[in-house]
């Protein structure tokens, strides 16, 4: 158990690392706004000269309190951990690092294979970059009609909309678009692989059903079906879930499971199309 925080601790700072690299080399000195708090920190940066990573950092803390009731103590302190590192390394970047000012179209495709590795990173061990992540979690608990990639798609909308104004340059919001749209498929081909599916289905022969059952529908915010199954060599009775989940959220389920039952058996597979609530015109 010690051993597996350490490795996800390392991993949240490489990514945090390379998520810091993708502000402070490409998308900053270029005028690009990658959404969320770091994009409208971009802007305050151009216009007041405020450090990016400070600002990430103060405006996430009251966002911390307000994750830790809804989204769970662990999503939180890792959610925490990625944030406070991506600032820092943001903010100690700056003297250090050369800035690239060649062409618009290479920095914002780097930015944002930068940024998107470094986010996949962060996601693959159960964190997040905070900002809107968490503001979007929340939603979604709260109005689970909402997906939480349309949520965040809407805040980063608004960011680019304002940093072409703030620029001057349409060019500059167009550019932003593209790193998005860079970072966001890049997350997924990373965490994921490359199919190119709405959803996940879990399969979980357990004991301890109840509590994984009630784990899954308070803390990942996903319905479970209960069906009675039978073991073919053993003949033994026993229960299997049966979780549609998000991509995102299969490292977060299986954690959960393993954490109540470390002996389940757990299945994984990929559903080429999941209609209904939660899921239905949501990508």
């Amino acid at each position: 158990m010690k051993f597996k925080k350490i490795k996800d601790y390392t991993i949240i700072a490489a990514g945090a690392l390379m998520y810091a690299s993708s502000v402070v080399i490409f998308t900053a000195p270029n005028n690009i706004a990658p959404g969320g708090l770091t994009g409208i920190g971009t802007l305050l940066n151009y216009l007041f000269s405020i450090p990016i990573g400070t600002f990430i950092l103060v405006m996430n803390v009251p966002l911390f309190f307000l994750g830790y009731k809804s989204l769970g103590r662990s999503f939180i302190l890792k959610t925490i951990i990625g944030t406070v590192l991506t600032s820092v390394f943001i903010d100690l970047l700056v003297p250090f690092v050369p800035e690239y000012r060649g062409d618009m179209m290479l920095a914002c495709l780097f930015g944002g294979f930068f940024n998107g590795t470094g986010l996949a990173l962060i996601f693959s061990r159960g964190g997040s970059s905070g900002g809107t992540d968490i503001i979007a979690a929340t939603l979604h608990k709260r109005f689970p009609q909402l997906s939480i990639g349309y949520i965040i798609l809407c805040s980063d909308a608004i960011v680019v909309t304002v940093a072409a104004f703030v620029y001057n340059s349409i060019e500059s919001g167009l550019y932003a678009v593209i790193a998005i749209f860079v970072s966001s498929k890049l997350i997924d081909v990373i965490t994921y692989g490359t199919s190119r599916d709405n959803g996940k289905l879990m399969f979980i022969v357990t004991d301890k059903y109840e509590e994984i059952l009630s784990a899954l529908l308070n803390k990942v915010s996903r319905g479970v079906t209960v069906v009675e199954a039978q073991g073919g060599y053993s003949g033994i009775e026993k229960k299997l879930l049966l979780c549609a989940l998000r991509p995102h959220q299969v490292f977060k389920a299986n954690s959960v499971t393993k954490s109540l039952d470390p002996n389940a058996f757990i299945i994984v597979t990929t559903a080429g199309t999941i209609n209904g609530l939660g899921f239905a015109n949501q990508m």
